[in-house]
């Protein structure tokens, strides 16, 4: 019996998944992806901030705690890749940052005045966080959220279960992130769309990969405007203010993680320097400036 093409849909990590498999079966094809979407699930429930017992909420609830707070060896990992691309983005990249979305309102469209920003900026810095072997130390009024990467990290840690599990043909897209658990038959590429944000169900560019993903930022999915002045909800960590630069980003590299460092650093910086920035990365890629305007290499735009 020939293998076939089986889709599957599940929601996990706050958005909608997908995971397509070629297999013989359907029915194993089915108990493979129910395997996939149990490790979404668990991976969103560990560090959800929505999740009252997550990690990511026992270290919050253990700030200014002289003791700190255990953390397991999935969790060092997750900090020390957050304390990575935070050093390599030259603290544009904060996984502590995430305090500043108390006082933007991005469903009403309200903006903070400088004074609460100034308020929150000292609670804010990787740098300021302590660990230690097995604990953490956080600082008083501190937080930290890997909402920024989470979805990178589960798509990598998910495509290698797939493999694991004996899948040698799928792809996984989590919200928009892609990762490839294996070529098509034939060692075929997956093409991926890149949605364009200036018109709906229309894309801006097409990527064949065969291993590794593609991960995507961009502001136009929670953005406001005030006296004509647009507000992106991609926040600068340093100013506490949004950034002003491209639009959106999509990278391409042998895991989502990896892409994702580029992405999200990218959307940080001013808009000539994320293009030069974005160029001399060597890396598949494509944009959307603050003109509309599309560039990259390395996809069929």
């Amino acid at each position: 019996m020939d293998s076939s093409l089986k889709r599957f849909s599940f929601q996990a990590l706050g958005t909608n998944c997908v995971v397509q498999i070629f297999d013989e079966s359907r029915i194993n094809a089915k108990k493979l992806s129910q395997r996939l979407a149990g490790e979404a699930t668990r991976i969103d429930k560990k560090y959800s901030r929505f999740e009252r017992f997550s990690a990511t909420n026992e270290i919050n609830r253990s700030h200014g705690n002289s003791m700190g707070v255990k953390i397991d060896s999935e969790t060092q990992s997750l900090l020390n890749h957050a304390l990575s691309c935070y050093e390599k983005s030259e603290g544009l990249f904060d996984i502590t940052a995430g305090i500043l979305h108390h006082i933007w309102d991005f469903q009403r469209g309200i903006a903070p005045v400088q004074t609460q920003i100034d308020k929150l900026l000292p609670h804010i810095g990787f740098h300021r966080i302590g660990i230690k072997g097995s604990r953490l130390y956080l600082p008083e009024n501190m937080q930290v959220d890997f909402s920024s990467f989470i979805r990178e990290y589960a798509a990598d840690a998910i495509a290698k279960l797939g493999r694991n599990l004996g899948i040698s043909e799928g792809l996984l897209n989590i919200g928009g992130t892609f990762a490839s658990i294996g070529p098509q038959p034939g060692d075929q590429p997956w093409t991926i769309g890149v949605a364009n944000p200036k018109e709906d169900a229309a894309l801006m560019a097409k990527l064949d990969i065969s291993r590794g993903g593609l991960t995507s930022s961009g502001d136009y999915q929670r953005t406001f405007d005030i006296k004509g002045k647009k507000y992106s909800y991609i926040l600068n960590p340093k100013t506490g203010w949004p950034n002003d630069g491209l639009r959106s980003v999509s990278v391409a590299t042998h895991l989502c993680t990896a892409a994702g460092i580029f992405a999200v650093i990218a959307m940080q910086k001013e808009e000539e320097d994320a293009k030069q920035y974005l160029l001399d990365s060597g890396l598949p890629h494509i944009y959307l400036d603050s003109s509309e305007e599309i560039g990259g290499v390395g996809l069929k735009i």
